[in-house]
């Protein structure tokens, strides 16, 4: 099971972030992912194996070239 996902899109993750939000813009990609908190822009790199796990689903998909 696969999840799609790819740089600058938001995605929700299974847990919300303490600030009450649970919107995440992926703002780097490699092995680590690093994304940011779209309520309080507060960031945070996991994991791209445990990031898997976490998102839940993409609730913006990135229009871009």
């Amino acid at each position: 099971m696969d999840k799609e996902f790819d740089l600058y899109d938001v995605v929700e993750m299974k847990k919300a972030h303490p600030c009450g939000h649970n919107q995440w813009k992926i703002i780097r990609m490699g092995m680590d992912i690093r994304i940011r908190c779209e309520g309080c822009s507060h960031s945070v790199m996991i994991p791209r194996k445990e990031f898997a796990r976490k998102m839940k689903k993409v609730l913006v998909k990135h229009e871009g070239e």
